[in-house]
């Protein structure tokens, strides 16, 4: 069964840009690790400051190796001062 893994970063009002650039960072390179099934960034309408991973893995190992990839790391460098909250990173299974 697969792990879904919704994760949510809120930017400083005076980041929102360049949170969004630093962020946009992990899409490309992560849609090619093996074992992502989707990954995808939203921005909160009514909140521009709220971002919000939506994320499906073939594995909780998948998941494992993900958060220690070279593009993850390196982002998790580049958001110290962006992000107005720690991230709430939160992992799923599908009941139905």
């Amino acid at each position: 069964m697969s792990i879904k893994v919704i994760a949510r970063v809120v930017a400083f009002p005076h980041k929102v840009e360049e949170l969004k650039a630093v962020l946009s960072e992990l899409i490309e390179p992560t849609r090619q690790e093996p074992g992502c099934i989707f990954y995808d960034l939203l921005q909160n309408r009514a909140d521009p400051t709220d971002f919000t991973f939506i994320e499906e893995w073939e594995s909780e190992a998948v998941v494992d190796k993900h958060m220690e990839s070279p593009h993850m790391q390196a982002v998790i460098a580049k958001v110290d001062g962006l992000l107005a909250a720690p991230p709430d990173i939160r992992r799923y299974d599908q009941l139905f």
